[in-house]
């Protein structure tokens, strides 16, 4: 497996962010993740510092060389530096919980970074696919394959009653979580998004931020998941959602009309006032950037910015986070340095940034 340098991936682009993806104006990403276990192994909470280097190197030989399309490149998470760690996380390529753990752990990932295995997270192996837009059949036919070349070469942790064993026991039985990242800005805006969240909890559906569990929703993102798979099907979990999403999709395209019939003049001038700060801040934080992208992104989609690709909105959404920015500048920055290079990386990139850049 070649050696690939981390501040290689500064100058790629993940495929789930060129927003060429079905409903991918409001459809960020779609995504699968299974959780596995080494029947051989006891779960990690009870694994010492030994057995976690056993498990991590008896996953690792299995995993470089699948056949997942590609070039595969494999990282030592342990060995990676805080900011490093963070970076792998801004990518969606490994979990907060795989960045903050301790001890041997890894992940290995697919050039377009569609496919991700996280090893010695929660469980000892965790699976994902990341499509772009609304794309759940192609995430499951992909990470359902990768799953079958798995199980040729491991024996996984499985009861025929129970299915598949887990470390958290609302993962137990598929040991799938299926999710969505939807960019829901005009049902912020009107206050119709606690509309969603209270039909979302009726039916056993999560609702997290940008990051998953535990994180804050930035830009007006959100994360639609299952919350348990005990007792439910592979096909009923993709089912639930799939019939879910596109109500929501039609709620905030529905509301986006309205707002543009009803005053387009001020939502014009709301989302210039946002392009034109992005482009002259001198300093800026990363919270106030997301917020000023999400109505930047809403504009672009609606057409009311049309100097602006969505592929660059979506990578300035990623490049102006803390880690990669600090990547970007080859230097570790205090928060106030950081507000005011995110400031300068903005007025740059959207300067030159033209309706068919792609880079």
């Amino acid at each position: 497996m070649p050696v690939v340098d981390l501040n290689e991936l500064i100058g790629t682009r993940g495929e789930w962010m060129q927003g060429k993806g079905p409903e991918s104006d409001i459809v960020m990403s779609s995504r699968i993740r299974l959780a596995r276990n080494l029947v051989q192994f006891p779960f990690l909470t009870r694994c010492d510092e030994t057995v976690r280097g056993e498990i991590e190197r008896t996953l690792r030989k299995q995993v470089v060389d699948l056949t997942l399309g590609g070039q595969l490149t494999y990282f030592d998470v342990e060995q990676l530096e805080g900011v490093d760690r963070q970076f792998l996380v801004e990518r969606q390529l490994i979990s907060r919980e795989l960045a903050e753990s301790h001890g041997s752990r890894g992940v290995c990932f697919t050039e377009g970074e569609s496919v991700s295995l996280m090893l010695n997270e929660e469980d000892h192996l965790r699976i994902q696919v990341l499509r772009s837009g609304f794309d759940l059949d192609g995430c499951w036919n992909e990470i359902n394959r990768i799953d079958d070349l798995l199980e040729e070469r491991l024996a996984f942790a499985f009861d025929e009653q129970l299915g598949f064993l887990t470390a958290c026991p609302t993962n137990v039985g598929t040991g799938i979580r299926v999710s969505v990242l939807m960019h829901l800005p005009a049902l912020v805006l009107t206050k119709e998004i606690q509309k969603v969240f209270q039909a979302l909890q009726k039916i056993s559906l999560a609702v997290r931020g940008l990051y998953g569990e535990g994180s804050q929703a930035m830009g007006d993102f959100y994360q639609i998941s299952n919350q348990i798979t005990l007792g439910k099907s592979e096909d009923q979990l993709l089912k639930n959602l799939r019939d879910v999403v596109p109500s929501i999709i039609g709620y905030e395209r529905k509301v986006r009309g309205a707002l543009v019939e009803d005053n387009r003049q001020a939502l014009h001038d709301k989302i210039s006032r946002a392009y034109g700060t992005l482009k002259s801040a001198q300093s800026i934080s990363s919270e106030e950037t997301m917020h000023l992208l999400s109505s930047v992104r809403m504009g672009v989609n609606l057409g009311l910015i049309d100097d602006l690709p969505i592929p660059t909105v979506n990578e300035l959404f990623m490049h102006t986070q803390p880690a990669h920015l600090q990547k970007l500048r080859r230097s570790n920055l205090d928060s106030a340095d950081r507000n005011v290079a995110r400031a300068a990386y903005l007025r740059q990139r959207l300067a030159i940034a033209q309706p068919g850049d792609q880079n």
